[in-house]
């Protein structure tokens, strides 16, 4: 199966391109029963469970939404403005604004992306506060030659006029930490310290990170150290099967209960999203077995 890029995935939706074929079998198995009629989940009540929206996206919004709701699901991540409203009537929340400026590669390590980036990220947390969806992702960028401690600078300025905003509208900004080994080549927030650095540089509770297990473990791995070391500086999680990004089963090598029962036990009460591209026959199985995996 090609490869699916998150990037351009978004990029495709945006478009309208839509209904992307995302199914197949990584692991020689194929789940084929109709979710539809579930009845809602009994599920723990330990974890926020979300999902990320771009996993999915040959399922029409509408009823993605309603058939998450039945496996368990409170939000959907990385949703634009025009589909908020589309998942809150549905009972769900919207877990992470984006947009289609958004860019994973042109980020506010580099000064010459802020004036652009600052007017479009300050409509965008206006409009996230406006509809109550409390966290907007922002990224980096790449390095291109830009200095760890240059990086750094650079957001932070670019950043603080952001910060101050979503302060005053009680959203939070969250930098996704992202694997430049495999899928994002010379990614600058690509380890947790340097994310982190860059959380007591700007010094506020309205900017935190997005740890995603998945990229973690491809650039530093030790996932559940990271995780107790540094828990007061992330608001969001991501998971994702290693390698290939897949399923959360035992296809791949993390230990993923053992993961949420170490996120769990640090008091966390943001979501969990699951951000695996499934490979079952049916999608939405696979979905329901990552829930179902953690939810410890």
């Amino acid at each position: 199966m090609a490869k699916l890029n998150r990037r351009k995935a978004i990029q495709n939706m945006s478009l309208g391109f839509g209904a992307l074929s995302i199914s197949g079998s990584a692991v020689g198995q194929t789940l084929s029963r109709d979710l539809s009629n579930d009845f809602p989940e009994v599920l723990k009540g330990n974890v926020n469970h979300a999902v990320c929206r771009w996993c999915y996206q040959s399922i029409p919004l509408e009823e993605f939404a309603e058939k998450s709701k039945n496996i368990g699901i409170k939000a959907i991540d990385l949703l634009k403005p025009e589909e908020w409203d589309i998942v809150q009537k549905k009972g769900l929340s919207c877990s992470v604004a984006t947009d289609t400026f958004a860019s994973i590669t042109d980020g506010f390590n580099d000064a010459k992306n802020h004036e652009k980036l600052q007017k479009q990220y300050l409509e965008l947390i206006s409009k996230a506060s406006h509809a109550g969806v409390k966290q907007v992702i922002v990224f980096s960028g790449n390095s291109n030659g830009i200095s760890n401690e240059k990086g750094w600078e650079n957001c932070a300025k670019g950043l603080e006029p952001l910060v101050k905003h979503a302060e005053k509208n009680k959203v939070t900004l969250i930098m996704e930490l992202l694997n430049s080994k495999v899928d994002h080549a010379d990614y600058q927030c690509d380890h947790t310290p340097w994310g982190v650095q860059l959380v007591d540089k700007i010094g506020s509770d309205s900017f935190k990170l997005l740890y995603d297990i998945y990229h973690m473990q491809i650039m530093e791995g030790d996932i559940i150290a990271t995780i107790r070391k540094y828990k007061d500086y992330i608001a969001h999680y991501h998971t994702g099967g290693v390698p290939g990004r897949h399923e959360i089963n035992d296809s791949q090598e993390l230990n993923y209960p053992a993961i949420m029962k170490a996120i769990v036990a640090t008091g966390f009460k943001g979501y969990v999203a699951q951000e695996f591209i499934p490979t079952y026959e049916d999608n939405l199985a696979a979905l329901k077995e990552g829930i179902q995996i953690c939810d410890v």
